[in-house]
């Protein structure tokens, strides 16, 4: 019970003891100071106490301690007590006390607490310590403890001594009672060990574990067992180790944190790194001193694979630091710690007929046997070719895979010797190999041949192109750009018809001049001489670049500016017609094509020169008149009758201008220009009015034609139309008398039709009612045949049940009967009739019958003292078989 039920109870005892009179209940008590001796003594109830004078009540009536079973209660400073139980007093009468000590006690009878004792706390459950428990416990003072032990299969109990300090178990199952000298401080609690796990312990201090090995403090050890285990009170849980499942495709990886001896016995030292395999064991559970560093995939090679493992692992399974080794073919294998592969797995190189491989040693080897046998030394070169597998060794580095490299007639690649350093253009048709020593060369050219080689436009049908602005020209160039050119490759251009190129070869300091229709294909040394000529109008210089030489003949256009005698400022815009003038079999002549770089240029200049300075000495009016005769005169010159020539010929390159097309000639000045205006609009006013005035008076003439004949046609129509409209006036005369019979008819039509309809409608509506009438009869004549017919048959099962039931109850009373008659028996039946009533009672008492009368069937029998009669003595008359009626 706790205090406030204690307070609670006296609070109602108030008003008595206000009086001095004290009644106490059964199981109260009180404490009163004795004011005279200054002793407090203990009132226990029932009782009724009257206070006198000189005492006092210290504690009002509170109820006993009550400690049910199975539970305790602190005592502070307990009363102490003789060898009988009996608390000592001192010489006052004042009862002695273990100051600062603790009692605890458990289920015994209501007691009261003496002055000065204490509940410390409330009364509490004993603890019970389940299995797989225990609870730790330190002493807090020296004591002596009493424990089970097992002797030779045997419990016996011993005394142990232990000292403050000291740390035990108390395991479960069991009720712990509690001691004053011992303090609880956790519930440790068993660890389950599952399959495939291990349990982690740490050492508090030296000890002995459960296996009886002897541990010291911080050492650390799995425990393996499955099942549940309590660690001992030296022991702590570190945690739960889960075991690896290893597979034919996964081994584990692990190093050692110290020097010790594996599970499988082999001794390991710090810092070593090995494998656990599938087949050392199926699952592993790591040691204490064991690191696990990862989990290693399997390495698979297949038939055509093959790899080069580096620092492989011996049969001691120590590593070969540097040492590189070939594995191939259908193989399986772990790469052990330190082992790693060099550029992963490889496939087997495949050399096709045209393929082969380009290698280089190492470090010196040699291959073969007897005859065969070949020397290498490191940086040898040398080439293996198809078709074959192969497989490099260790000390071989395959440089390259090459294939032969097919040329066409129009094709080549260049070469270069890589211990000469010699050049070389090789070109179709065949399949070229390179050589161990020869590599490709790539040949580069100037950014202007690039740009014109990958254009690949054609010099005479893209003509056009040439005079577009720079921005359309570089739009151009990007929606027509191509991928970059294999430098490797001969360069080749295919020089167009009548065209020339020119080619320079830098080691032999020669020109050469090919024509076309060709195809040219550059030497290593070997250049092509770049045009760069005049376009647009006026001409701008650099305006073409090109690597053929048009031949003509061709044209081409110029506009430059002329100043006449009067100072008449005119522009000129001329086109040109011109060809080169050229024996294609003369070397030399055909190097004079390119000694003028720009001949575009230069043409135009010296045509435009002659022309401003034959314009010089004439007037506007004079050259406005005879301006073609002034220009080509000019341009060709005349001969020595007087009469202009043919042709305009330049001597340095053979250009010949055979025609000058005049193509425009516009004054500069603006008034000048409006002049011309004036005069050429005054000339066209002049021709307009002629036209027009032609013009109106045909259009009169025609317009009095057309009136005449629409007048005709007007008279011809209005008779047509007169002659229709009489005709539509008959026609509706003719359509009115239809109409009105017609209505006159439908009217007596559909009267007669809607008479004979509603009369069909009323002989179909009696015969769907008489209709309906006959399904409705036929339908509760059904309806009531098919109820008495399930009346009928649910009384005839009825019937047939209860004809059953009394079959089977006079079945069952018969069989009851035979069986009751059977069980009892001819000769105790006889017996019976023979006996007397008495005996007769009795033995149906000791068969267990009731309400039974055995009678001969043959006197009568009185019902009313059926029960007197079973009871008092009956005479049998007869020895016949009874008969039983209940």
């Amino acid at each position: 019970m706790n205090p406030t039920d204690r307070t609670t109870e006296s609070k109602t005892e108030l008003p008595g003891i206000s009086s001095g009179v004290i009644r106490l209940k059964p199981q109260q008590f009180i404490h009163v100071l004795d004011n005279n001796t200054g002793v407090t003594r203990l009132e226990v109830g029932p009782q009724t106490i009257t206070l006198r004078d000189h005492e006092r009540l210290i504690l009002k009536p509170e109820p006993m301690i009550v400690v049910p079973p199975r539970y305790y209660c602190i005592i502070e400073n307990p009363v102490l007590r003789d060898e009988n139980g009996n608390p000592i007093a001192d010489e006052h009468g004042q009862i002695k006390l273990r100051y600062g000590d603790a009692e605890i006690r458990f289920a015994q009878e209501p007691f009261p607490l003496y002055p000065g004792e204490e509940l410390d706390g409330e009364i509490e459950l004993l603890q019970v310590v389940e299995r797989n428990q225990a609870l730790r416990l330190r002493a807090t003072r020296d004591l002596s403890d009493l424990i089970r032990v097992e002797v030779d299969g045997e419990f016996e109990n011993q005394t142990i001594n232990r000292l403050a300090g000291d740390e035990w178990l108390f395991e479960g199952p069991g009720t712990y009672i509690p001691r004053v000298e011992v303090e609880v401080i956790e519930i440790v609690t068993a660890s389950v060990i599952k399959p495939n796990q291990a349990l982690r312990l740490l050492a508090r201090q030296n000890c002995t574990d459960r296996q009886s090995n002897r541990r010291r403090a911080g050492e650390e050890w799995l425990v393996r067992e499955e099942g549940a285990y309590l660690p001992g009170v030296d022991e702590e849980v570190v945690g739960i180790i889960n075991a690896y499942v290893l597979t034919e495709k996964k081994a584990l990886h692990l190093r050692a944190k110290r020097t010790f001896t594996d599970i499988f016995g082999r001794q390991r030292k710090a810092g070593d790194e090995w494998l656990v395999t599938i087949e050392d064991a199926e699952i592993h559970i790591p040691d204490v001193y064991e690191e696990v560093v990862g989990e290693v995939e399997i390495t698979t090679l297949g038939d055509r694979e093959w790899c080069i493992v580096v620092n492989p692992i011996d049969t001691d399974g120590k590593p070969q630091l540097g040492m590189r080794e070939v594995r191939q073919g259908r193989i399986s294998f772990f790469l052990h710690p330190g082992e790693s592969l060099e550029n992963g797995i490889q496939k087997i190189y495949v050399l096709g007929e045209q393929e082969a491989l380009l290698l280089r040693a190492k470090e010196a080897f040699s291959e073969g046997e007897d005859a065969d046998l070949i020397q290498h030394q490191p940086g040898d070169l040398w080439m293996i070719s198809g078709p074959r597998d192969y497989i490099p060794r260790v000390e071989v580095e395959v440089l390259e895979r090459r294939k032969a490299i097919p040329l066409d007639k129009n094709e080549g690649i260049y070469v270069r010797d890589i211990q000469t350093g010699e050049l070389k253009l090789v070109s179709g048709p065949q399949a070229y190999m390179l050589s161990p020593y020869e590599e490709l060369w790539q040949k580069e050219l100037p950014p202007v041949v690039e740009e014109l080689l990958m254009q690949k436009s054609d010099p005479v049908a893209d003509r056009s192109q040439h005079h577009k602005t720079g921005e359309e020209a570089g739009q151009r160039l990007i929606t027509n750009s191509i991928s970059k050119r294999d430098k490797t490759r001969a360069v080749v251009f295919h020089v167009p018809q009548n065209a020339a190129v020119q080619i320079h070869d830098y080691k032999d300091r020669t020109a050469r001049t090919v024509f076309g229709p060709d195809l040219v294909m550059l030497g290593p040394d070997e250049a092509f001489t770049v045009l760069s000529l005049s376009g647009s109008k006026p001409k701008r210089p650099n305006a073409i670049k090109s690597l053929a030489l048009l031949l003509g003949p061709d044209f081409m256009t110029d506009i430059f500016t002329v100043e006449t005698s009067d100072h008449a400022r005119l522009q000129i815009q001329l086109s040109y017609n011109w060809y080169f003038d050229i024996d294609r079999h003369d070397e030399a002549a055909a190097a004079k094509l390119f000694q003028v770089p720009d001949f575009v240029g230069d043409a135009c200049k010296a045509i435009a020169s002659r022309v401003r300075g034959a314009v010089a000495g004439e007037k506007f009016d004079e050259f406005h008149r005879n301006s073609a005769r002034i220009i080509r005169t000019a341009v060709f010159g005349t001969d020595s009758e007087g009469r202009v020539r043919e042709e305009f010929r330049f001597r340095t390159n053979n250009l010949v201008i055979t025609n000058i097309d005049i193509q425009s000639v516009e004054p500069v000045d603006e008034r000048t220009l409006e002049s011309l205006q004036k005069s050429v609009q005054i000339a066209i006013q002049i021709t307009t009015d002629a036209q027009e005035a032609a013009a109106r008076q045909d259009a009169e003439r025609i317009a009095q034609e057309a009136k005449a004949r629409l007048e005709r046609q007007a008279i011809v129509d209005k008779s047509a139309a007169e002659a229709e409209r009489r005709n539509l006036l008959e026609l509706q005369a003719e359509n009115a008398a239809i109409q009105s019979t017609g209505q006159a008819t439908a009217e007596a039509r559909a009267k007669a039709e809607a008479a004979r309809i509603q009369g069909q409608l009323a002989v179909n509506l009696a015969q769907q009612e008489a209709e309906a009438a006959r399904i409705r009869y036929e339908a509760e004549l059904a309806q009531i045949r098919g109820r008495q017919e399930a009346e009928l048959a649910h009384q005839q099962a009825l019937i047939a049940l209860e004809i059953e039931k009394a079959e089977r109850m006079a079945e069952i009373t018969s069989t009851e009967f035979r069986q009751k008659v059977e069980a009892i028996g001819p000769k105790t039946l006889t017996a019976m009739a023979q006996a007397g009533p008495e005996m007769q009672a009795r033995l149906l008492q000791s068969l267990g019958l009731q309400s039974v009368l055995i009678t001969d069937g043959k006197n009568p029998i009185n019902l009313f003292s059926t029960a007197q009669g079973l009871i008092s003595p009956v005479a049998s008359q007869t020895q016949q078989l009874p008969k039983a009626e209940s």
